[in-house]
């Protein structure tokens, strides 16, 4: 992740993908489009855009053509529509040459050899240093836990407190949660005990190498801060957990009244694959688990590219490109121009790409979702939408404020919600219940939600 900037620059020659020859000049007799009449407009979406249609249509003359006009203009290194059109260009050309899965095993291998403990927490800090993409999600699922667990009679409230942790986060969400049990509980006499079990999508040597660093720095924190606490790792072969036998994650306590479970659901759903029903498999066995609460933290963006139907490939690539271009148009704002860990956050934004763009959906581990859609699976499971306190809306407003201008927060209310609340006079309940959104210049980014049995 540490690469030397000295020879990157906005005009750096140029996307190659690992498979792809030189490019041949553009057909003659085709008219290019005309991408730079306005100064102001951003030509990557529209460029590529038109690329995926002749992609979809097997339009080979126009697919050379855009291709060899998108090689010349993209550079991961360049502005914002450079690197757009760089990371989708390698998606693009992965789809067309049939090479998905092997150019996205490629890409994921480099990043692993590069891949240290300092080097990913570092990215990690960065990103929520300069951005609440990642940390607005921490604070309401920290939150909402700690309000199902804290907030009873002091006769009722369970001395223990187990965390079943199916998220993506290297374990950076749970040193505030360390914390905040820690102050909030200084008034009783016995300070709860946690149990954090995390499942790791990664039986790599380095992940396991940078989680057994996180194990250590995590019992040294909850040392510090006089938390009784027990750390487990469990290694999972892929980012589809629906295999997983959940039971066995929970240890013999956890059914008891002593002990309160909590399922942390942190960008992890949509690594299932949506292929043979494996989401709905999976909440199945969360529900079966009969845990106080579930929070759900997922990207807001409905991307589902269609392998087989032309238009339903197009749909979701619009969808990608308005996301990606939400997400890219982020880090732009919020990172310095030359940053290690934006090109680290980038590159992995570039692997999701060529899961979606090039890659079966039995083989995704990037088809996410929308609000509206994880909710309609978490009611056919059998949950019921937790709504998120005042103060915790309140904590939301105060993470944003440290924050640059673009960033914002408001309601999620599902259709049937919006109307049940509107015939009956309601007023914000239901939309706290379906959870928040994080919203970057107006465009919703993040969904926080929590759910109960």
């Amino acid at each position: 992740m540490d690469e030397d900037f000295s020879s990157s620059s906005s005009s750096s020659k140029h996307f190659q993908h690992p498979d792809q020859p030189p490019a041949p000049p553009p057909p003659p007799d085709l008219p290019l489009p005309d991408l730079f009449s306005d100064p102001n407009r951003r030509w990557a979406s529209d460029l590529l855009l038109d690329c995926a249609r002749a992609v979809a249509s097997r339009d080979s003359s126009r697919v050379q053509q855009l291709m060899w006009m998108l090689n010349e203009l993209a550079s991961p290194y360049g502005d914002f529509d450079q690197k757009l059109a760089s990371y989708f260009l390698q998606a693009l050309f992965a789809r067309l040459t049939s090479s998905g899965p092997r150019t996205l095993r490629t890409l994921s291998s480099a990043s692993d050899r590069t891949a240290s403990f300092d080097s990913t927490r570092r990215t990690a800090l960065r990103f929520q240093e300069l951005s609440p993409w990642s940390s607005f999600g921490h604070v309401a699922a920290n939150g909402a836990i700690l309000e199902s667990f804290l907030l009873h009679s002091p006769s009722s409230t369970p001395s223990r407190l187990h965390i079943l942790d199916l998220s993506t986060t290297f374990c950076t969400q749970w040193p505030t949660l360390l914390e905040a049990l820690a102050t909030r509980s200084a008034a009783d006499e016995d300070t709860p005990h946690l149990s954090i079990t995390t499942v790791v999508p990664s039986t790599s040597p380095t992940a396991r190498r940078v989680m057994r660093e996180i194990a250590a720095r995590m019992e040294k924190f909850a040392r510090l801060m006089a938390v009784p606490f027990r750390f487990s790792v469990v290694h999972h072969p892929d980012a589809d957990l629906s295999a997983l036998d959940l039971d066995t994650l929970i240890s013999s306590d956890s059914s008891s009244a002593a002990t309160a479970l909590a399922v942390n659901c942190v960008n992890s759903l949509h690594g299932v694959s949506p292929s043979a029903r494996h989401r709905d498999v999976l909440l199945g066995k969360i529900r079966r688990l009969r845990p106080r609460i579930v929070t759900v933290v997922e990207e807001e963006a409905e991307l589902d590219f269609d392998e087989d139907d032309e238009e339903g490939f197009l749909k979701g690539f619009r969808e990608g490109l308005r996301f990606f271009s939400a997400y890219f148009d982020s880090l732009e704002e919020s990172f310095p121009k030359t940053s290690n860990e934006r090109l680290a956050l980038e590159r992995a934004a570039g692997r999701a790409m060529v899961d979606l763009v090039a890659c079966p959906a039995s083989q995704s581990a990037e088809r996410r979702d929308t609000a509206a859609g994880w909710s309609r699976r978490m009611r056919i499971a059998g949950f019921s939408p937790l709504a998120f306190s005042d103060d915790l809306a309140d904590d939301l407003r105060a993470l944003l404020r440290r924050y640059k201008e673009g960033w914002s927060m408001r309601a999620a209310v599902a259709p049937d919600e919006a109307d049940e609340s509107t015939s009956s006079g309601g007023g914000g309940g239901g939309g706290a219940g379906c959870g928040m959104f994080l919203t970057w210049r107006e465009e919703p980014v993040v969904w926080a939600s929590a759910w109960k049995v």
